[in-house]
């Protein structure tokens, strides 16, 4: 999948929307450009956003900018346009229809579904959509929502069940693994020197959702090759930690990872955060909550420093 930089040569057939999760619902909107795309010789692209400022992410986003497209690339789109949303937020919708969409993108065919909105403080929805382009020769496909439990698939639901720890549920409606991409951070050295149990720290960049704070069964993928890990997210009680941080235990994996960006995926969340009296509490919490993610995830068929893609 390419960056749009400049309008392609061929047609495409455009995913419009946030995607904020890349659940099973926008999965569903962007594979129905990536099949229009093949059956009518095509390229498939995808209209999505960040924000402005020193931080492009806003509200309680489930995913980082960085992750977005990754799992977008993944689903085999040609071209990704992710404009900073500033720079079109004031175009009517006429304007988004012909600058964006003609004029940026070369679209000839375009999908979403049926609560997109465009232009000018939302000005535009899916009827008006259909109209403009209906004018200038774009076909407009709204792809009926995906439903799960009964209820349509929704980034409000997903956000939901994440703060109550239902990761389980969660993962379901987004199609993969929750998960956290981020930097290994320097964290207060406590794990391996007095606890025997060496940890990675990690953080939550600001403007991205918190799931509920507490122990949880994860898997860790370092360069290329998965580990069992418990993670414990909050702010360590136990040790007077005040920020909120997400260290991990990584389950056969020896080395120095500060700085390196690590792929953390919550599959199980076990017990809520507490306060032990001593550090050997602490240090048998994370013995359990160890063992327990071995063996998940060798019941599982998760061989220890197996091959991401496996």
């Amino acid at each position: 999948m390419q960056d749009l930089i400049q309008k392609p040569n061929k047609p495409l057939a455009a995913a419009l929307g946030y995607f904020d999760g890349v659940h099973l619902g926008h999965r569903r909107v962007l594979g129905a450009a990536v099949e229009a795309a093949r059956q009518g010789g095509m390229d498939s692209g995808v209209f999505t956003f960040v924000f402005g400022g020193e931080n492009p992410i806003k509200g309680d986003a489930i995913l980082s900018p960085a992750e977005r497209r990754h799992r977008i690339a993944g689903l085999g789109l040609d071209w990704y346009y992710c404009p900073d949303y500033d720079s079109f937020c004031d175009l009517t919708p006429e304007q988004f229809v012909d600058e964006v969409l003609i004029g940026r993108m070369n679209a000839a065919a375009v999908f979403c579904g049926d609560n997109f909105t465009f232009g000018q403080g939302g000005a535009g929805n899916v009827p008006l959509l259909r109209r403009l382009c209906a004018a200038r020769g774009i076909t407009v496909t709204v792809v009926p929502m995906e439903q799960w439990g009964g209820r349509p698939v929704s980034s409000t639901r997903i956000r939901e069940l994440l703060r109550a720890g239902q990761v389980e549920q969660a993962n379901e409606m987004l199609g993969a693994p929750y998960a956290l991409v981020a930097p290994v951070a320097h964290g207060k050295q406590i794990g391996g020197a007095k606890l025997g149990f060496p940890t990675i720290n990690q953080r939550y960049a600001a403007g991205m959702l918190l799931p509920r704070s507490g122990v949880y069964l994860t898997q860790a993928v370092v360069a290329g090759r998965r580990y069992p890990a418990a993670t414990g997210l909050g702010d360590r009680p136990t040790v007077n930690g005040t920020d909120i941080t997400c260290e991990s235990f990584l389950i056969g994996f020896d080395g120095n990872l500060y700085g390196d960006e690590v792929r953390l995926e919550f599959f199980h969340y076990l017990e809520p955060t507490r306060r032990f009296d001593s550090l050997e509490g602490l240090r048998d919490c994370i013995a359990d909550a160890a063992s327990r993610s071995n063996a998940f995830f060798a019941s599982c068929g998760l061989q220890i420093g197996q091959p991401e893609q496996s």
